[in-house]
């Protein structure tokens, strides 16, 4: 038998194999390395959310299969289940709202009764929205053509609905309306500063009649908001306006919104 040559490829591959074996010992206590860092950076948020979650799911819910209570972290806090109100009727708002309409429906019988003769003529139209009731009255009733100061036979109809007003506590808005008629004076470059001081000219008279300025809000609208066409005389005159609204103070459904679980 032949006697094997010492110091042959065979036995230095022989002596090597153990670099193999160290190299994925190393490899693998690496890893472990890894892994034990990364499990120490644990987010405490993300573990809790996580806990509570594992905790509702496993926990016996009324209405389920009977079951333990199983609690992954005693320790965390549990979620509070919050019921949800459901809108009970109020007699008492139901009351105030009937009350409010009935008075708002009268106010707007005696602003009809002042203002009949104007009524009549299609100068002035009474009615009752969502938001309260609406007197419109034309422009040409109570300004000159692109002025803004309250005529006399204007100061006595706005004196008989101020008197209607005053009695009352609701809030007012007085509106300003123009035609899309460009306007370009000294006093009033355009429509929306005509429109605003002649909604402030009626404020003025109101206060001076003994409406509580609190109550009283006045805006100009210009052209913006027309009720009918413009390009017809008669649509021009209807959109010159001032629209006071006796606002209702309680909305008509209100809803009571509900406590998310």
């Amino acid at each position: 038998m032949p006697r094997r040559r010492r110091g042959s490829a065979e036995d230095r591959d022989n002596h090597d194999r153990w670099l193999v074996s160290y190299a994925d010992f190393i490899t693998l206590l690496f890893a472990f390395f890894v892994v034990m860092y990364a499990i120490s950076q644990v987010n405490e948020g993300k573990y809790r959310v996580l806990s509570d979650t594992l905790s509702t799911a496993f926990r016996n819910v009324p209405g389920t299969t009977s079951g333990a209570l199983a609690v992954v972290n005693p320790n965390a806090p549990l979620p509070v289940a919050i019921p949800t109100r459901k809108a009970q009727p109020n007699v008492k708002m139901d009351e105030v709202r009937r009350k409010d309409k009935e008075t708002l429906r009268n106010m707007a019988k005696q602003v009809n009764e002042a203002l009949a003769a104007l009524v009549k003529e299609g100068q002035v139209r009474v009615t009752e929205g969502a938001f309260g009731v609406t007197i419109d009255i034309n422009a040409n009733v109570l300004f000159a053509p692109g002025e803004a100061r309250l005529g006399p036979e204007a100061v006595r109809a706005l004196l008989a609905v101020a008197q209607i007003l005053a009695s009352a506590d609701f809030p007012i808005t007085v509106e300003g309306h123009t035609d899309n008629t460009p306007i370009n004076t000294a006093q009033f470059p355009s429509n929306w500063e005509l429109s605003g001081v002649r909604a402030s000219s009626v404020v003025r008279l109101f206060i001076e009649a003994g409406v509580d300025p609190r109550r009283l809000t006045a805006t100009g609208y210009a052209d913006q908001r027309p009720i009918a066409d413009n390009a017809t005389a008669e649509g021009k005159a209807r959109n010159r306006r001032v629209a006071i609204t006796i606002e209702s103070r309680v909305p008509d459904n209100p809803v009571e919104v509900a406590i998310p679980q």
